[in-house]
């Protein structure tokens, strides 16, 4: 009996694929991390124990077999684990990049519980699919065949792109309307090439226009035509949006030039890397050379800006973050990274104004201190007195989250139900909303959440599409002419 290639975490170390030097990378955009060689990734995938009951796979919002295609990988088997892992997941290579594996999947891996280092699930998961995609394994959509159904999906994001490609294999007619110029939301103007360069993202928009998804760029639903425009022109209709509303801080100052929105920094940033002319970066006032800037906030979207910052060549970066760092939200690997490249983090600490006379130049905060926990198990951060200090700041960065827009208004339709958060409330089980054929996914219903999270439930919400139309096809079932949507 040949020897097992598996459960080799008792005589291989954890190893992650190389790491370029931080004051390399500190000077430019490109991803951090290299690729796993052919020998390297087999060896790391072989130290997973393909235990009894996989946690990482239970703690994977998309429910990858991950042990699978672990040991596939391990037995050089590549392309079968391929087809393992995509099986599941729409887009492994981003997922491979940017998921918070030491929350999810690898935090929970049973040899990481055994002190022995977790198996590195995303860099294998990344190689797997870079080399799926360099041998010609990822093929457009070929559906068995073409359905006479159209459906509408509001949004270019991972819930959408991944409830358009599920339709797709299914035969349906899909059309995808964003108000973006390009394909990826978040994707591609939100998260830092450093982290998901844009050629990822681009070449997935490619296949699925291959693959017969139609995309209708630079259409916003409310101004070239109403959410019920849209539900006459197809026989359902996704509304996959995303929050886009930043949270706001109100404190005196906050309005004052150098106080600016996350995702507006990071849109410029990634805009001017995709070669757009950004005014605003331009003329400075979304650029970070030469200032001290101060990020406040503590979740990922906080540790995109002060890498980014970096980057763009800051004098200094300061992350302000009221809890401390066992409590902040973002990813534990984002913030080692960051401490890195030369960002320095001020825990317990919480804005109360900001300084300038017409421009920032200056953040006044206070200590905190970390009080009883919450309903969620985390202490809340109260302030201690005669604990003021001032932070010298050129730019301001506020990264506290992101809130719905209006969707009922911006649609131009009122009857559409919203929950008390603005969120849109969906039936959980079939993820439909209040409105006849109208469904709703990923962050506009569950709130800012996780890339994986919307792929999740764009699959969710085309296997409720799927059924719905089914269901009205079986009390009408003449026959209808193709679907085709107005530009």
């Amino acid at each position: 009996m040949a020897p097992t290639k598996m459960l080799q975490f008792v005589h291989v170390d954890q190893r992650m694929p190389d790491k370029r030097d931080a004051t390399l990378r500190r000077q430019d955009f490109e991803e951090i991390y290299a690729r796993f060689s052919d020998q390297g990734a087999a060896e790391q995938a072989g130290r997973c124990s393909q235990c009894g009951v996989p946690f990482c796979q239970v703690h994977c919002p998309v429910q990858n077999n991950i042990p699978d295609w672990l040991k596939l990988t391990a037995e050089g088997r590549l392309e079968e684990a391929y087809e393992i892992s995509q099986a599941t997941n729409n887009f492994p290579e981003i997922c491979g990049r940017i998921c918070p594996q030491d929350r999810l999947c690898e935090g929970n891996c049973t040899i990481e519980q055994s002190t022995h280092g977790t198996v590195t699930i995303g860099a294998v998961e990344k190689y797997i699919t870079d080399t799926a995609w360099e041998r010609g394994w990822v093929k457009p959509v070929k559906p068995v065949r073409e359905r006479p159904e159209s459906v509408g999906i509001i949004g270019a994001g991972p819930a959408g792109l991944a409830a358009a490609e599920q339709l797709r294999k299914k035969g349906y007619q899909v059309h995808v309307y964003d108000r973006y110029d390009r394909v990826g939301g978040l994707l591609i103007y939100g998260i830092p090439n450093f982290k998901l360069e844009k050629d990822v993202v681009l070449r997935r928009w490619k296949l699925l226009e291959e693959g017969g998804v139609q995309f209708h760029l630079g259409f916003e639903v409310g101004r070239h035509a109403s959410l019920t425009e849209l539900r006459l022109r197809h026989d359902a209709v996704l509304i996959a949006t995303g929050v886009y509303k930043a949270r706001d801080l109100e404190a005196p100052g906050c309005g004052l030039e150098g106080v600016v929105p996350a995702l507006d920094y990071l849109t410029a940033s990634n805009r001017i890397g995709l070669g757009d002319t950004v005014v605003d970066y331009e003329t400075g006032r979304l650029n970070a050379v030469g200032k001290n800037v101060v990020v406040i906030g503590g979740g990922d979207t906080a540790m995109d800006c002060v890498r980014t910052a970096i980057r763009q060549g800051a004098k200094s970066v300061k992350c302000l973050y009221r809890r401390d760092r066992r409590n902040m939200p973002g990813s534990q690997r984002e913030v080692a990274h960051a401490e890195e490249e030369g960002v320095e983090f001020v825990w317990q600490a919480a804005p109360d104004a900001f300084h300038g006379d017409a421009r920032v130049t200056g953040v006044k905060a206070h200590k905190m201190h970390m009080g009883v926990a919450d309903a969620t198990g985390r202490q809340t951060p109260m302030p201690i007195e005669g604990s003021g200090f001032l932070l010298e700041a050129d730019l301001v960065i506020k990264a506290l989250g992101f809130d719905p827009e209006d969707v009922p208004a911006l649609f131009g339709d009122k009857t559409l139900k919203v929950s008390r958060w603005g969120t849109i409330h969906v039936n959980h089980r079939t993820l439909m909303t209040n409105l006849d054929g109208v469904f709703a996914a990923g962050d506009i219903v569950r709130g800012a959440s996780l890339v994986v999270w919307g792929i999740r439930d764009g699959r969710d919400a085309a296997e409720g599409i799927h059924s719905y139309i089914k269901a009205k096809a079986a009390t009408a079932p003449e026959d209808k002419p193709v679907a085709v949507a107005a530009e």
